[in-house]
């Protein structure tokens, strides 16, 4: 119903196992249709379930939603934050107050692009060794 193949399924299960106690309707469901109306296709959302199934775990309203306003706020579009999201899904797993930490050292860099999106997923040793003594 998610559009996920057999294959799928056992790497969701690999990674994520407790994900299939979760209710299909009331979290799965959600998080894909969410990611849908984010403008992701069919295909997009059942690879971010594979990539990152961690993530429908996590509030829709206190994490992902947050982060992705957050993303608007800054001038990014609804096709660039697809983009991002399909190649970093972790993105949306970051606490708010980690990523305005981190745009805001960026920021002070120079023009926040996807790029600079992507660097949002670094662990905080590497992110802090590449950017926050340039702060």
């Amino acid at each position: 119903e998610l559009g996920l193949s057999d294959v799928d399924i056992q790497k969701v299960a690999t990674k994520q196992p407790r994900i299939f106690s979760r209710s299909l309707e009331n979290c799965l469901k959600p998080h894909a249709q969410w990611l849908s109306d984010l403008g992701m296709d069919d295909s997009q959302v059942a690879q971010t379930i594979v990539r990152s199934p961690h993530l429908f775990s996590r509030s829709l309203d206190n994490k992902c939603r947050p982060v992705v306003q957050h993303l608007r706020d800054l001038g990014f579009s609804g096709s660039q934050i697809v983009r991002v999201i399909e190649c970093r899904p972790v993105l949306l797993g970051l606490s708010l107050k980690r990523l305005v930490h981190r745009m805001t050292i960026l920021k002070a860099q120079g023009p926040l692009t996807e790029v600079s999106l992507s660097k949002m997923t670094l662990t905080d040793a590497q992110f802090a060794a590449r950017h926050e003594r340039l702060a």
